[in-house]
């Protein structure tokens, strides 16, 4: 029997309420407390780490938060999702260090995450911080990747406040010294026989903190607000692009600059075409006399109808190109061609007059009328041999 998994809000230690500042003050703290770096060889506290990255990045992303408070961890089921139900577009969680370097900016410098922020990366820990770069995942139709669209994007994100400038500080109000740290942006303490150093939790590694914090962010100088940027989706995108849109991320503190937000893309099934690259793909059903016979038929493209000749004893998976006809290519000036491959459909209810013709057909025909299945046969009977 499958182990139940735990409710992503009791992981983060917050109500169901908690706003995007509070789960992620509550994740950075629990994240340091349990990253593998800090804990090197406890196998307990690895699965926790990966338990609170998962965690974060469902209640993180209004989206996923929506359909896990509807539909719990089934909203994240790929069985779900293939059978349209309460998946959506939830589920495909990333690699937990790769959300612990987003939240905490990165890590920059070269040098290891544990060097970073449990001490020993150096820097100005007090200075001003780059906000977080952002996810956005966008679904979009193969029509709209073959002509490229401007979508409008809304999602909530960490602005700055403006009540305090970003401040995070009253009107009026002065910073002091950080009691904890002494202004030295780090605290020391005994792991056994080793000594180690960590950013200060009370001021966050500034080094200070503020006499009379801001009543609308408590402080953080950052909001969590509602947001819509416009983005330009070129012709040509296929499922994984990711589209980087500079300054929209969250806002940065201490008067540090915005991060990115990120645009990662997926192209919806379409009912008619498939896609092969910059190619489109197109399986086309005819009769088994039209195939026999050959001649013209219309075919979809994505600009309309086309017409193409089908030779006289036309196979069934045979493909034919038309140039030009599919999609731009995403790197380059070219463009792609449209694959048709016919498909010979077969009758499958035949009344008696259709019957009769068919069974005087069949005495007409000779080996060289199907000379495939004589050469088949052949083979075959030689094999038994």
């Amino acid at each position: 029997m499958a182990e139940k998994k735990r409710d992503y809000y009791e992981i983060l230690g917050v109500p169901r309420t908690a706003s995007a500042e509070e789960m992620k003050k509550a994740y950075r703290k629990l994240a340091i407390k349990y990253h593998p770096d800090k804990n090197p060889g406890d196998k307990a506290a690895e699965e926790k780490f990966k338990e609170l990255g998962e965690a974060y990045e469902a209640l993180n992303d209004p989206q996923k938060r929506a359909a896990y408070d509807q539909h719990g961890h089934a909203a994240f089921d790929p069985r779900m999702r293939a059978g349209g139900g309460a998946g959506g577009r939830g589920g495909g969680f990333h690699d937990p260090s790769d959300i612990f370097r987003e939240v905490f900016g990165g890590g920059g410098g070269g040098g290891s995450i544990f060097e970073t922020f449990f001490g020993g990366g150096g820097g100005d820990e007090g200075g001003p911080s780059r906000g977080e770069d952002l996810r956005y995942d966008l679904e979009i139709t193969l029509e709209e990747a073959f002509t490229g669209i401007e979508k409008e994007l809304r999602f909530t994100k960490p602005a700055k406040c403006e009540p305090c400038n970003g401040s995070g500080a009253e009107k009026g109000s002065k910073t002091i010294t950080c009691p904890t740290c002494g202004g030295r942006g780090q605290v020391t303490r005994n792991a056994g026989i080793i000594m180690m150093r960590q950013t200060c939790p009370r001021c966050e590694g500034a080094g200070q903190t503020i006499e009379k914090p801001c009543r609308t962010c408590q402080g953080e100088g950052r909001v969590s607000q509602q947001t819509s940027v416009r983005i330009r989706i070129p012709a040509g995108v296929d499922t994984g692009v990711r589209l980087r849109s500079v300054g929209n991320g969250a806002a940065g503190t201490r008067g540090g600059p915005n991060g990115d937000l990120h645009v990662v893309i997926s192209v919806d099934d379409h009912e008619i075409f498939g896609r092969k690259g910059s190619d489109l793909t197109c399986e086309v059903p005819v009769s088994f006399v039209q195939a026999a016979l050959g001649g013209e038929i219309d075919v979809p493209t994505m600009t309309g109808k086309a017409r193409i000749a089908i030779p006289t004893g036309t196979q069934s998976g045979s493909t034919f190109r038309i140039k030009s006809r599919g999609l731009k290519e995403l790197q380059g000036a070219g463009v792609g061609d449209l694959l048709v491959t016919i498909k010979v459909e077969i009758p499958q209810k035949l009344n008696t007059a259709q019957r009769t013709k068919l069974e005087e057909f069949a005495r007409l025909c000779d080996e060289t009328v199907n000379p495939e299945s004589k050469s088949f046969f052949e083979r075959a009977r030689n094999f038994f041999r």
